[in-house]
């Protein structure tokens, strides 16, 4: 008699994480009077949840990550041929947001220990023109902050940190998204805490905050209208809808009450990975992160494009989906067209090359984590 051989369910790289009070709290908006954005309860709920938490000055939920980047970069009122420093190992936006505010994005090349951007390349691609270093905390792991500061300061540059990937992580003793000048989250379904799509801006220069709630409602004081300042609204400068709806608040309220759940799970399964292959390295390897991270990445880096092109195809042979990560925006046909690299930027080109990451979500059980790493193993043997 044969044995017919039943095939397993994928494990998908990511899936969203539902929240226990979720339901409840969309529900509660449903049921109510309001459902836009920019002065709701749950809205004001988060935005003062992420001040309190992050430690920052304040907090302006925005429909994505995108958005409060390109609210960044406008804030810079930067003018042509002005130029915004930052990785090229980063997610487009990061560097269409300057594009869009009117300025160049220059492309910096990487740290090869921990892939988050080089403060020496920084130094090194600074011109009269520069007007900003804009930071990506990689994988939750947090940049050399200090000296990037350091270097911001003495050249008189804006720090601006996106921080897409990092809520819930630590420089030091200061949650990242408190540092810069400016910082942007992503509440994206493929983020730590989400709400499907959302972001916020994160507002650490008070200079910046009247004009930020501006740009953010339509290029109107509606903000100071909503808070009893003025007796009625008027449009003041070209800004745009980047305010998020309340019935995404309410979903986005929901992961924050269980942040510290989430975070934990997450660092659990990351720390699982870590220690499970260890007995590869010289094979592949882990993230290097020295600070206080939210396990929102694990990814291994192969010992060439082939390798890691097998990994992928050999796991998902086993119903695992693993994926590579950022094409260098150096390299790309809006990179080129748009911005201008610095150096030959090879550590970014060979990271891309070898990188793959693996399954990571709060909702994963301990026998999906524990079929990634034997599939993970039965590849590499």
């Amino acid at each position: 008699m044969t044995r017919t051989r039943v095939a397993q369910a994928t494990i998908p790289f990511n899936r969203p994480y539902v929240a226990s009070g979720a339901l409840a709290a969309l529900e509660d908006v449903l049921g109510s009077t309001q459902m836009s954005g920019g002065n709701g309860p749950y809205g004001l709920r988060c935005e003062a949840w992420l001040e309190r938490t992050l430690d920052v000055g304040c907090a302006l939920l925005v429909p994505s990550g995108t958005a409060a980047l390109e609210l960044a970069a406008m804030l810079l009122d930067l003018e042509p041929g002005d130029e915004v420093i930052m990785p090229s190992f980063t997610f487009a936006t990061s560097a269409s947001a300057v594009v869009r505010a009117g300025g160049t994005p220059v492309f910096a090349d990487i740290d090869a220990r921990t892939l988050n951007v080089d403060p020496a390349a920084v130094a090194a691609a600074i011109t009269p023109r520069t007007r900003a270093v804009m930071v990506v905390h990689y994988a939750g792991g947090a940049c050399d902050m200090d000296a990037l500061q350091a270097l911001c300061r003495a050249h008189g540059l804006t720090l601006l940190e996106d921080a897409a990937h990092a809520v819930m992580a630590r420089h030091r003793d200061r949650p990242l998204g408190s540092i810069g000048a400016l910082a942007a989250l992503s509440f994206h379904e493929t983020k730590n805490l989400s709400c499907g799509e959302g972001g916020a801006l994160l507002v650490n220069d008070p200079a910046l905050l009247e004009r930020a709630e501006i740009l953010r409602e339509k290029g109107t004081n509606r903000a100071r209208f909503h808070r009893g300042e003025v007796d009625k609204y008027t449009w003041l400068e070209a800004g745009s809808s980047y305010v998020l709806s309340e019935v995404s608040a309410a979903l986005l309220w929901s992961q924050l009450e269980s942040a510290e759940e989430i975070t934990e799970r997450r660092l659990e399964i990351w720390h699982a990975y870590r220690e499970a292959f260890a007995v590869h390295e010289g094979r592949v390897r882990g993230p290097v992160i020295d600070d206080h991270h939210n396990g929102h990445i694990f990814y291994l880096l192969a010992r060439d494009v082939e390798d890691r092109d097998a990994l992928i195809a050999g796991l998902r042979e086993r119903g695992i989906h693993a994926v590579f990560h950022y094409v260098p925006l150096h390299s790309s046909p809006a990179g080129l067209r748009f911005g201008r690299a610095h150096g030959s930027l090879s550590r970014t080109d060979d990271a891309s090359a070898r990188l793959l990451r693996l399954p990571l979500w709060a909702g994963m059980t301990d026998a999906e984590v524990e079929r990634v790493v034997d599939s993970v193993h039965a590849v590499l043997v």
